[in-house]
């Protein structure tokens, strides 16, 4: 379990973390999310004892990092994939993190193998492409067996296979019990990976709750209509009180009414429908909602205007029973 109570992190003037408080749970995988910026890296830092917190405390299972005996045995990280000695190989790599850890030689051959790089075990991790290097630092983090794992970035450089591995190795190490903890910028990789989230923007908490929670309380859901006889359809949606919206290409949208009663509704009036779905906002667009204020750096497009997919629009356009 990691415990964060009022951590804070000042450089000079500015305040990178802000008196964040929250609890990082076994048997589950929570994501760590922020736009850049935002002080997700130095919290991860500050977990692991590599920058001192301005004020507040985290724990690792109820102990500051600087007190754990052999921590990789406790907590496995993977911050920044580069951090090791170019001129040795995978193995001796690893070999020098089971030597000072007190973890015995035998587990570096193991986790290699689980990470798919036994094959290249004697070769000197400078020569390594970019998913390469992740495996190995995947493996770094896997070695003492800890009860914690902790992933910034995990799926960077990795081919689509790689990315499916290291989900399902996630969803794997959070099922035996385990605290899974990991940031990441790919939101539709998180979207099927994590079960809670942590969001936070310029430093301070946003959002500490699960996923399902988190997209319900920060997007739009509504259910969309199709059908050759839209104005009539709109009539009988005006009739029973219903307001619906045009959304182009012949759709209409309306929200407070669930697609089953919107169904029976049609068939009552003998209508027909080319669909009738319910829709629901992605992680992305619930993340872009919720973050809007906090986002440090904004790209525009040439004219000036924000980059197109980067806000909601307008509002469609109201029909009858508006």
């Amino acid at each position: 379990m990691i415990e964060l109570t009022g951590l804070t992190k000042r450089y000079g003037d500015k305040i990178a973390v802000d008196q964040l408080s929250f609890t990082v749970r076994p048997g589950i995988v929570t994501g760590f999310l922020g736009p850049n910026g935002a002080g997700k890296s130095t919290t991860m830092r500050m977990l692991l004892g590599l920058d001192n917190p301005t004020a507040g405390d985290v724990r690792i299972d109820g102990k500051h990092y600087a007190d754990l005996k052999d921590p990789l045995k406790y907590i496995g990280a993977l911050l920044d994939a580069k951090a090791m000695h170019g001129g040795r190989s995978a193995y001796n790599h690893l070999l020098c993190l089971a030597q000072s850890n007190g973890i015995p030689n035998s587990r570096v051959s193991e986790v290699l193998d689980t990470v798919g790089l036994t094959q290249v075990a004697k070769k000197r991790a400078k020569g390594f492409s970019l998913g390469m290097g992740q495996r190995l630092g995947i493996a770094g983090a896997l070695l003492g067996d800890p009860e914690i794992l902790m992933f910034d970035e995990p799926v960077n450089g990795l081919d689509p296979e790689g990315i499916h591995w290291i989900r399902n190795l996630m969803k794997s190490l959070a099922s035996q019990g385990r605290t899974v903890f990991v940031s990441s910028h790919l939101m539709s990789e998180m979207a099927l990976t994590a079960d809670h989230l942590v969001v936070i923007g310029q430093g301070k908490l946003l959002a500490d709750t699960t996923m399902a929670d988190f997209i319900r309380e920060n997007s739009r859901s509504y259910v969309r209509l199709r059908s050759p006889q839209q104005e009539r359809l709109l009539d009988v949606l005006h009739q029973a009180g219903i307001t619906a919206v045009t959304a182009g290409n012949g759709t209409l949208e309306v929200d407070g009414s669930t697609s089953e009663q919107l169904g029976e509704l049609a068939a009552r009036h003998h209508l027909v429908l080319h669909e009738l779905s319910p829709q629901r906002a992605s992680l992305e667009e619930a993340f872009m909602q919720l973050t809007a204020e906090s986002v440090e750096y904004h790209a525009h497009s040439e004219n000036g205007a924000p980059p197109p997919g980067t806000g909601w629009g307008a509002a469609p356009q109201q029909q009858k029973g508006a």
